[in-house]
């Protein structure tokens, strides 16, 4: 199967973005690829920067002595990082090209802060998916590339990148498509795109290249500009994890008890029958605020209050859900979870979970089968350990039931962490299946 019937090619696509929505972008890769450089050139070339930024770089030059600027400390938000001349959490930044808004999220290389690309990840609605020329698809490349497919990133771009150290070679760009596609998931959902680029020289990211003239598609701002936003679920069952209980205590306000969070998924609506969890009693919303204003309705991803007609048990951690589909309810989960500590997962230690508004008890019954980065085929895990990046199926045992949806449904309700119990590090990401 070739490239170009493979994936998406960039020159297919379709002005269809919605430039009334952010497009959310992930940029990740292994250590030295080029992400903080890329992002600099988007911003220094497309003219996104302001002037005591430039300034800022400017002097940098001088004072380490770079013949050209450093694009890089454009996103380097933390001195010690321009200092050690690496990038070691994830900086964000806002960006407007002249079609669409965006948020970027530059993630770390090392392999050792691979939970700073998951955080990047499961919110992105693309990831950038940075490849050193000279390196080829290297193993943190794979599982940068596995994990934006396993968070739901609707989007994924494989950014050959340094292609002026290979003299603009078209075969070595071909060779590394080639084993890039080889290696793709055939079942996965997402659409792919591939492009050669240079970031340090500013090929092909907001110009088009005059050194790759055997390259057709486009640039890359021009393919971000026209990606379609999926949503990030087809899921519309109202889902409402409950942050907050609103009571204030002035005398003006004696009968107002308001259930405040963010909206997950469905929409909300004044005179809506809905029911809450654990007490699976429903209701009629009497009223709704939207950022302390009356609304009618509300929509998801909105922080909202919601008041009911009677006066029920709701509490922080409940669930405010749809009475046709409620939430999942067990205290016994299948997971896939990707380990983020030093130290090895535990069968039988007991951690917290965070799944969404609440923190419950949990410990690892069994680690099941884990993933073989190169094969892609989840393996007998032999020796019943997860390590460092690991990912693996388990199966969880909560101490009191949680409310929950399968991630493939809805990324909230879906997804949770796991923190150790002693020092409160966050130790694994979750995905309920």
């Amino acid at each position: 199967m070739t490239i170009m019937n493979q994936v998406k090619t960039d020159s297919s696509i379709k002005t269809i973005a919605d430039n009334s929505t952010v497009l959310r972008i992930v940029t990740a890769g292994s250590v030295d690829n080029g992400k903080s450089t890329l992002i600099g050139r988007l911003l220094y070339d497309s003219k996104k920067i302001l002037q005591d930024q430039l300034e800022n770089i400017e002097a940098a030059k001088e004072r380490y002595g770079n013949e050209k600027i450093n694009l890089a400390f454009l996103t380097d938000g933390l001195r010690a990082e321009r200092e050690q001349g690496i990038t070691i959490d994830v900086a964000y930044r806002y960006f407007t090209s002249d079609k669409r808004k965006y948020i970027l999220a530059d993630c770390p290389g090392h392999i050792q802060y691979t939970k700073n690309m998951v955080t990047g990840a499961s919110t992105a609605d693309a990831a950038i998916i940075l490849i050193d020329a000279q390196a080829g698809f290297i193993e943190q490349s794979r599982r940068h590339t596995y994990l934006s497919l396993l968070l739901g990133v609707s989007h994924v771009i494989f950014a050959v990148n340094k292609m002026d150290i290979l003299d603009y070679s078209e075969q070595s760009y071909r060779d590394i498509c080639a084993s890039i596609s080889d290696w793709m998931p055939k079942e996965s959902q997402s659409e792919f795109y591939f492009l050669p680029i240079s970031a340090l020289e500013g090929d092909n990211i907001v110009n088009k290249s005059t050194n790759m003239p055997w390259y057709k598609g486009q640039a890359l701002i021009d393919l971000l500009d026209n990606l379609h936003i999926n949503p990030k679920t087809v899921f519309d069952e109202t889902r409402l994890p409950v942050q907050w209980v609103i009571r204030p205590q002035a005398e003006a306000y004696r009968d107002f008890r308001a259930y405040a969070g963010t909206l997950a998924s469905g929409e909300i609506r004044v005179g809506d029958e809905l029911m809450v969890l654990p007490s699976g009693l429903y209701s009629k919303v009497k009223r709704l605020q939207v950022a302390g204003e009356d609304a009618e309705s509300a929509s998801p991803g909105l922080s909202i209050s919601v008041l009911f007609e009677d006066d029920i048990d709701i509490s922080r951690g409940s669930i405010i859900c749809s009475k046709s589909k409620p939430a999942k309810s067990d205290n016994r989960i299948n997971a896939i979870l990707t380990w983020l500590n030093s130290k090895p997962a535990q069968t039988g230690k007991r951690y917290w979970m965070k799944h969404s508004s609440r923190w419950v008890k949990v410990m690892i019954e069994d680690l099941g089968n884990e993933l073989n980065l190169h094969s892609l085929e989840f393996e007998e895990n032999s020796d019943n350990s997860l390590n460092l990046n690991g990912i693996a199926k388990v199966s969880l045992n909560c101490s009191e039931d949680i409310f929950y949806d399968l991630y493939e449904d809805n990324r909230t309700t879906g997804s949770f962490i796991i923190v150790d119990e002693n020092n409160f590090e966050t130790v694994a990401a979750g995905m309920i299946i």
